[in-house]
């Protein structure tokens, strides 16, 4: 399902949509194809592989007025593991807590809607120096973590985050509408983005400056930067193949992406009994808890995730159900539609 319009054209189902932290799961999954061949081990840490990450220190304190602040050392190195699931200590740029926005915008550190050129090495090897928000495994603090994945992603395979996606998972998948940089032929069935004034919530299309330092052209204007936390476009088509994926197991019309033990790892609690709501947290995926599958009916071990313009994703296993729902919108008032979404479809599965 999707909502929303394109130069005041009703929605069609083959418009190209900015799929922002959905992308997250791409690069989950590229991850664990190198896991399937050996690159590495989960509990590795990432310094092996970038070594700006060796030694990582710990914001201690930070001043509002001059951005200067100190540090302590961390506990321990991160993880291939820690950043997998969000626990590595690491914040987000421009969405995140205001001591690291200063800190990551001083050093120019993006959350990958990207108006300049711009290199993933380049940007993931400056991130590795600078402090992290929290310990690592401390708790669970959403995080570029997804974007140092990508980056390793690249060291291991000698390919561009764009190559390996392409050449290993869209082109076997047939998932010929997705890309970081969608070509010209394609641009006029980019979808629209929206925001809503904040007193009277009139919707209207989103103009550069919206969202400070970010820009919606990111797909269209030749920045170079696979973020593979935010970096993507796609269909819903597209992206529902890639869910069947996992669902089947890490196999789609004869083709394999995924080993089934790696999804099956993607798809249990990976946090322990680090909080996460009434829920859990795997290796890129919230996963539905018992308690959790009793707010709106989806199954115990259902997995998903959304992304920052409004979109909703979950696969089912029990019930095999693989549902979207899409909204090309920041910010958006009416935020319970995805459970309004959920709650319906579960109402037709009795």
């Amino acid at each position: 399902m999707a909502f929303g319009n394109q130069l005041n054209r009703p929605f069609e189902t083959n418009d190209i949509l900015r799929i922002a932290s959905q992308t997250k799961a791409v690069t989950c999954v590229a991850v664990m194809m190198e896991f399937d061949q050996g690159k590495f081990a989960l509990d590795d840490p990432i310094s092996k592989f970038i070594p700006s990450f060796n030694n990582p220190r710990v914001l201690d304190k930070f001043n509002k007025k001059d951005f200067t602040y100190t540090t302590k050392p961390a506990n321990r190195e991160i993880t291939i593991r820690d950043l997998l699931t969000h626990t590595s200590g690491l914040g987000y740029a421009q969405i995140g807590a205001p001591e690291m926005n200063a800190i990551y915008a001083k050093a120019g550190i993006e959350a990958g809607f990207v108006i300049k050129k711009k290199s993933l090495a380049t940007d993931i090897n400056k991130l590795g120096k600078l402090p992290l928000a929290l310990q690592p495994g401390q708790r669970w603090l959403y995080s570029l973590s997804i974007d140092v994945l990508g980056r390793l992603v690249e060291i291991t395979s000698g390919l561009t985050l764009d190559e390996y996606f392409r050449n290993k998972i869209f082109s076997p998948l047939a998932m010929n509408d997705t890309y970081f940089a969608l070509p010209k032929n394609k641009q006029n069935r980019l979808a629209t983005v929206y925001t809503e004034d904040p007193t009277t919530k009139t919707v209207k299309p989103w103009k550069d400056g919206t969202f400070p330092g970010a820009t919606i052209n990111y797909p269209i204007n030749g920045n170079g930067y696979f973020a593979g936390g935010s970096g993507l476009v796609s269909t819903s088509k597209d992206y529902g193949t890639f869910l069947s994926m996992l669902l089947n197991k890490g196999e789609l019309n004869g083709k394999r992406i995924l080993s089934a033990h790696s999804v099956e790892l993607m798809t249990t609690n990976q946090i322990g009994d680090i909080p996460f709501g009434d829920n859990y947290f795997g290796l890129g995926f919230e996963i539905i808890s018992e308690k959790g599958s009793k707010k709106l009916g989806q199954s115990a071990g259902s997995f998903g995730w959304g992304g920052f313009f409004g979109s909703t994703y979950w696969v089912d296993p029990q019930k095999k159900i693989i549902a979207q729902i899409y909204i090309q919108q920041w910010p958006f008032s009416h935020g319970q539609l995805g459970d309004q979404f959920k709650s319906i479809i579960y109402q037709t599965t009795k």
